[in-house]
């Protein structure tokens, strides 16, 4: 199984840090030569070596993993295949050069074509007073989210906190909630017909009403949001102000995220949720029983377990719906997500719609050879009344393929012989003979011959190798 070549990170990281290649592989306990090799990505590193460098190094795992690199390539790929900045092809090798070795440079050129973006399509963008143009709430949240590998000390903290003080079981939490609401803060919480709303908290009146068309656990956890709300506020506050946010907006959504986030780490506590979920091999649906929560709570909390020193698998989180629209997503496990436009129809998100409650697994190999094992599931929303649809979404998880022998998902499949060729999306994808792309790449011109018929929608011309030139030695 492949394992991960990291050594430009680690050799930038360990200069930065002014550390010597010997005093960093004591550290590690490894030898010089070895780290070298690592370094000039002469040799893998092993998941446990990996959890080290991170530690020693003190940073985020998918920023050491590389994750966070692939992450940054993919969209500066995306950015400079723009055909509407009229600049000349990058080479992909230079393009991979700057993601890992100008980190800085990489995001501040990412900062430019977004707000390049947000000019030109003058809809979405947001004034402020002074005439800055900014990126939009939704895309700033999910940024500050994706910063954070979706892990936050803090907020565990104060939700292990507070469920110490509840000493209740996963199947007593609903009512150990409802109770403290009502005795600790003079709450009525009361299930009744709630007009084009969820949840309803009445300061004044000291009330909160759940809607009865939610189920028993997206009610245990709009209760829980609301004890986040009054208990861990400071908590919550400390993080939005820490992440700067440069509008109302914005702060409101990553508020909402944060109290969200409290909320599932509440009803599903770090430690017992880790156990179960190793005990379980991440077989989503027993250990969403366990805890008394649903399909999705479970999924996105497993992406959110990045504690350092009790690592879960790094996992990417997403929840599209039928058209293609991305309403949540969080990747500790550095998929690389397009930021504009749809991703491949050929990956087993969209592909789970057909059929629906199923859990559809795939070994999806990107093009640069990265693959991961993904597992994607439909789920339903009630419909509110009858002749109206349900609201259906695929979520769907991931991993890095080094980590399929501890997933159950992966039972049974030839990680080789089931992979699965995707792109990031059809105008970034250079595949030839994909009879399900949409549109061809923006960096290849268009092949066109009336007397032939290709099986796949658009046939382009090669792309012309770039030529660098020679760098001369003095």
């Amino acid at each position: 199984m492949a394992r991960v070549l990291i050594g430009r990170t680690v050799r930038r990281l360990r200069t930065e840090r002014a550390l010597a290649q010997q005093a960093l592989a004591a550290r590690l306990g490894i030898s010089a030569s070895y780290l070298n090799l690592i370094e000039h990505d002469q040799r893998g590193v092993a998941a446990t070596l990996l959890i080290k460098l991170a530690e020693t190094l003190k940073v985020d795992f998918g920023e050491l993993s590389g994750s966070a690199e692939r992450q940054r390539e993919a969209l500066l790929r995306e950015a400079f295949a723009d055909p509407l900045l009229g600049a000349d092809a990058v080479p992909d090798q230079e393009v991979a050069e700057l993601a890992a070795a100008a980190p800085n440079a990489a995001r501040a050129v990412l900062a430019l074509y977004r707000a390049w973006r947000v000019a030109r399509e003058d809809a979405g963008g947001i004034s402020l007073p002074s005439g800055r143009r900014i990126v939009l709430p939704t895309e700033e949240a999910r940024d500050f989210f994706d910063a954070r590998a979706n892990h936050f000390p803090a907020l565990e903290s104060a939700a292990e906190a507070i469920a110490a003080s509840l000493a209740a079981s996963p199947h007593e939490m609903n009512h150990a909630i409802a109770e403290r609401l009502r005795r600790a803060h003079g709450l009525s919480v009361t299930v009744q017909p709630l007009a084009g709303s969820l949840r309803r908290y009445d300061p004044s009146g000291r009330s909160l009403a759940l809607s009865e068309s939610l189920p028993r656990e997206s009610r245990g956890f709009q209760m829980a949001f609301q004890l986040a709300l009054l208990e861990a506020r400071e908590a919550v506050d400390e993080a939005v102000a820490a992440g700067n946010p440069s509008s109302p907006e914005a702060a409101m959504l990553i508020r909402i995220g944060l109290l969200n986030y409290t909320a599932a780490a509440l009803l599903m506590p770090y430690a017992a949720f880790l156990e179960g979920a190793r005990a379980f091999r991440h077989d989503v649906i027993p250990l969403a029983a366990r805890f008394g929560v649903s399909y999705e709570q479970a999924c996105q909390r497993l992406s959110s377990l990045q504690r350092p020193g009790t690592r879960g698998i790094p996992f990417f989180f997403l929840r599209v719906d039928p058209a293609g629209n991305v309403s949540k997503r969080f990747s500790a496990a550095g998929f690389p997500f397009p930021r504009y436009g749809g991703s491949c129809p050929r990956w087993v998100v969209h592909t789970a719609f057909a059929r629906p409650g199923e859990i559809e697994v795939q070994v999806s190999e990107l093009p640069d050879g990265a693959a991961f094992l993904c597992f994607a599931r439909t789920v339903d929303a009630p419909a509110a009344r009858f002749g109206e649809p349900r609201p259906t979404h695929v979520v769907a998880m991931g991993c890095d393929l080094t980590h399929a022998a501890d997933v159950v998902y992966a039972d049974g499949l030839d990680l080789d012989r089931a992979r699965v060729g995707i792109g990031l999306s059809c105008r970034l994808c250079e595949r030839p003979d994909c009879r399900s792309r949409a549109f061809p790449p923006l960096e290849h011109r268009l092949a066109l011959d009336p007397l032939t018929t290709s099986a796949s929608p658009y046939r382009f011309e090669p792309k012309a190798p770039s030529v660098r030139a020679p760098v001369s030695s003095r």
